[in-house]
């Protein structure tokens, strides 16, 4: 091979690495094996660069040797990076670069930071979500004694009676007996706790489905779910007698407390119109004051109302 046949040969290279679009390998210079070879392989690297460059890094690299295999290292690298991003994307911040240098540091300070700040998100969403349940209950629950408001009790009393279909269910009233004196002699502190107790003791007996809720002052109701009258009879005395056989302790020694209470059920048959709920309030409260009239510490059911239309009331067996 003589100068004018090398200087060709270097020219052609020179394209090859220089040129945007290289000349194709001409004779005499593509019957040289080894220049027709060099020439494949810078082709196949020129188009695996350019592909690159476009962020294409699907392509197959046919090309064999060293730089070819860096080509080789840097695709798989690359690829693996991608599918990194992918998961930070879908939430997973565990991933980490450790190829590209400051790209590398960069990459993982960022999935770091996301990680953190997703962290403190989340905190902060269950702060948030605490904080509403508890303004919930604030605004739902008597602040006193943790029982239901009036109104909330009557709006979770019509969702279940409307829910309840034929499903019998019983109301009932609770009247703490000689509150007043109570107050009076002990102090509004004591009367107070004596309350919480109150609420606390009937409220631990309660089944699953019942609730009970303040109506104002000392005087409370209560809901049983899928109770006849004869059930919610046996019930409520229940609940009068785990009340009674729990006095409170304050600096005096032990005080018992006594409530009186009235039940009223629910038929299957009654129509629910918006003032279904007052009117079983309405029963069961006459069944209270019978209750109250009868020497109090007792518990009533409602039965309906004579010619006279004075209350009917059943107690319950001692």
């Amino acid at each position: 091979m003589d100068n004018e046949d090398a200087q060709k040969y270097l020219e052609h290279i020179r394209s090859l690495l220089r040129d945007k679009k290289p000349p194709e390998l001409q004779a005499p210079l593509a019957e040289n094996p080894l220049l027709a070879e060099i020439n494949d392989d810078l082709k196949a690297i020129r188009e695996t660069m350019f592909a690159f460059s476009t962020g294409d890094f699907s392509q197959s690299i046919a090309a064999r040797g060293f730089i070819a295999g860096c080509l080789k290292n840097l695709q798989a690298n690359l690829r693996h990076m991608i599918w990194q991003v992918q998961m930070v994307e879908k939430g997973d911040f565990s991933q980490e670069v450790h190829f590209l240098g400051e790209f590398s540091t960069a990459f993982n300070n960022m999935v770091a930071k996301l990680r953190q700040s997703l962290s403190e998100l989340r905190e902060k969403e269950i702060c948030l979500k605490e904080s509403e349940a508890h303004f919930k209950f604030l605004a739902n629950h008597d602040h006193l004694t943790g029982a239901y408001n009036r109104r909330p009790f009557i709006e979770l009393t019509e969702m279940k009676l409307s829910n309840a279909a034929a499903i019998p269910c019983c109301l009932a009233m609770m009247d703490i007996d000689h509150f007043k004196e109570f107050n009076d002699t002990y102090g509004h502190l004591a009367g107070d706790y004596a309350l919480r107790h109150a609420v606390k003791t009937v409220g631990s007996s309660l089944r699953g489905e019942d609730f009970i809720g303040r109506y104002g002052g000392e005087e409370f109701t209560i809901f049983l779910y899928n109770a006849s009258e004869e059930v919610g009879l046996k019930v409520i005395e229940r609940l009068r007698k785990n009340l009674s056989g729990k006095p409170i302790l304050l600096d005096i020694g032990l005080i018992p407390i006594y409530a009186s209470f009235g039940v009223a059920g629910s038929g299957s048959e009654d129509p629910k119109d918006k003032d279904y709920i007052q009117k079983l309030i309405n029963n069961a409260d006459a069944a209270l004051y019978a209750a109250k009239n009868a020497g109090r510490n007792r518990t009533m059911l409602y039965k309906g109302r004579d010619h006279n239309n004075n209350p009917v009331v059943e107690e319950a067996a001692g």
